[in-house]
């Protein structure tokens, strides 16, 4: 099995551009390192100390410590700016389809989509036991690891490859394609609370109209960018104004309103009572077992 082990520290910087078939294990520590990855390479990134800067051509973000990213779209490149431990699991699509779970009779192969979200416990296990299989002798166990590793992630992705039959396309490659570009939507909007992304920028990083990608995202996440945009922000207003003490002025910047009275109006129009008010609720209480 071709697993390729890698150790990168202080201030390297390693291109896989040109790198050997197969996948590649990265174990990274310290500060201003670097990885870069080409195009078109399914990649899974796990921070387990210090968070992670992860930047492609339209987006720049930081991936939390204890938090998984998977990644299978264009060029991506991490940089930390703190000292940081993280582990990278990559390689072309190719190289993953041998440890992905056989498909049932007459079904099409599934493969992980771009996904980030808080690592499952077992899935953190899995990566850190790769990473530790450098000898020799640790190579026969590692496909098995492997095989275990990809099934996990398409079981935590369940709900999202269920989205995809509403996907337009002819064949399973289609659609996967048409559910790539809209995940890819959806990750702007995530990344970049701050910003009004306008219908024209997501549009064009979809490759579609902006009619058309209403249309379609509508038909495959049941609702337009802007009502998730705005769902989106409306959960983080919640979240700010409960579990921090940022003043209101400061919760309005940050999540990118014309002004204090706007953010105050879409507060109430959202959860039916001021700033104040919800921070005057009580903490839930804990359930008695």
């Amino acid at each position: 099995m071709n697993l390729h082990h890698h150790r990168i520290h202080f201030a390297e910087h390693l291109d896989l551009s040109a790198a050997r078939p197969g996948l590649h294990l990265i174990r990274a520590s310290g500060r201003a390192v670097q990885l870069e990855l080409p195009a078109g390479w399914l990649s899974l990134w796990l921070p387990l100390r210090g968070p992670l800067r992860l930047e492609t051509a339209d987006s720049t973000w930081e991936l939390a410590p204890g938090h998984l990213q998977v990644w299978r779209d264009g060029r991506l490149r991490s940089s930390a700016r703190v000292p940081c431990w993280w582990l990278c699991l990559c390689g072309p699509e190719t190289a993953w389809r041998p440890h992905l779970p056989a498909p049932a009779e007459g079904a099409a192969l599934e493969e992980p989509l771009p996904w980030e979200g808080a690592a499952p416990r077992d899935a953190q296990r899995l990566l850190v036991r790769l990473a530790r299989r450098i000898e020799p002798a640790g190579e026969r166990n590692a496909g098995a690891l492997l095989r275990t590793l990809c099934a996990l992630l398409l079981e935590q992705q369940r709900d999202l490859l269920a989205r995809l039959p509403r996907c337009s396309g002819r064949t399973q490659r289609r659609r996967q394609q048409t559910l790539l570009r809209l995940l890819r939507v959806q990750h702007l909007i995530r990344r970049h609370p701050e910003l009004r992304l306008d219908l024209g920028r997501l549009a064009r990083c979809a490759s579609y109209s902006p009619c058309h990608l209403i249309r379609i995202y509508r038909e495959v996440f049941d609702e337009t960018p802007t009502e998730f945009a705005s769902r989106l922000r409306s959960d983080r207003a919640w979240r700010m104004v409960r579990e921090t003490r940022m003043p209101v002025c400061e919760i309005t910047e940050a999540l990118g309103f014309e002004s204090q009275s706007a953010f105050c109006r879409a507060f109430k129009n959202s959860f039916g009572l001021t700033a104040t008010q919800a921070r005057r609720l009580e903490p839930p209480t804990a359930r008695v077992a």
